[in-house]
């Protein structure tokens, strides 16, 4: 990356920053009203203004192009089981867009943030304990039939925490177990995200996402071993044809 570049990426991550805050904060003191005066229907609609806002300026600033494959595999009419590898935040802001509605499976104490947890309770999460592994698991099979049952798709990232897109990680079978009992397919994401927005670090990099969304894997019949065999072994084979590579592994 040359100097130029370099500097072009800091100022457009401290614009990214500025509006991120911005926007979060904005969202986070009107998400309590929305949530009480708003019907269901109507609440994940208006936080995804606040989703395509970010996506919009990460895209236009921060000089990313995104490519999404596979796109006629989505059926909004039918809720699923979302699983996708998890690098960054974009990932989650992209799939409550495209795969609205959904509730995500989170970390409990995401909820806790000023102003950012408080919009996301607007969109019904599943907020587990993942000190406590047996009760987190019962909880995303019960509450996640909930939002089955209740039309809802439901986002899990079986890696559990964000990982490197240059790193590799067990899946765990909270998918496949949630799947295999609600009796709903599962809907297998993968991306490259981790390049330009990578996680745990606030500045951004130009480049090029690729998402890919496969077809969807039927539960119906399946013992759990064998859909979440199903499912990592396409999620394995389609991360390792992403394009991988770019300033953040140079600069």
């Amino acid at each position: 990356m040359s100097v130029w570049e370099s500097l072009r990426s800091w100022i457009a991550s401290i614009i990214f920053f500025i509006y991120y805050a911005v926007s979060t904060i904005l969202f986070g003191v009107l998400a309590p009203f929305a949530t009480v005066l708003m019907p269901k229907n109507f609440r994940q609609p208006v936080l995804n203004l606040h989703n395509k806002g970010l996506l919009f300026v990460f895209r236009i600033f921060c000089g990313v192009k995104v490519e999404i494959i596979g796109r006629e595999n989505i059926d909004k009419n039918r809720p699923v089981v979302l699983v996708a590898n998890h690098q960054s935040e974009w990932e989650t802001y992209v799939l409550q867009v495209l795969m609205a509605p959904v509730s995500t499976v989170l970390k409990k104490e995401l909820l806790a943030v000023p102003f950012f947890g408080w919009g996301l309770r607007m969109v019904q999460p599943i907020a587990i304990d993942r000190s406590q592994k047996t009760n987190a698991l019962k909880q995303i099979i019960s509450q996640g039939k909930e939002r089955l049952e209740d039309g809802r798709s439901v986002l899990i990232f079986p890696e559990g925490t964000r990982i490197a897109p240059n790193a590799e990680q067990a899946f765990n079978k909270g998918a496949a177990m949630l799947a295999t009992s609600a009796n709903v397919p599962i809907l297998p994401v993968v991306h490259n995200a981790g390049y330009t927005w990578p996680g745990k670090r606030w500045r951004k990099f130009p480049g090029s996402i690729r998402v890919v969304i496969g077809p969807v894997i039927e539960s119906e019949g399946k013992k759990t071993s064998a859909l979440h065999d199903e499912m990592d072994a396409w999620m394995r084979a389609e991360m390792a044809k992403l394009p991988k590579g770019n300033a953040l592994f140079s600069d």
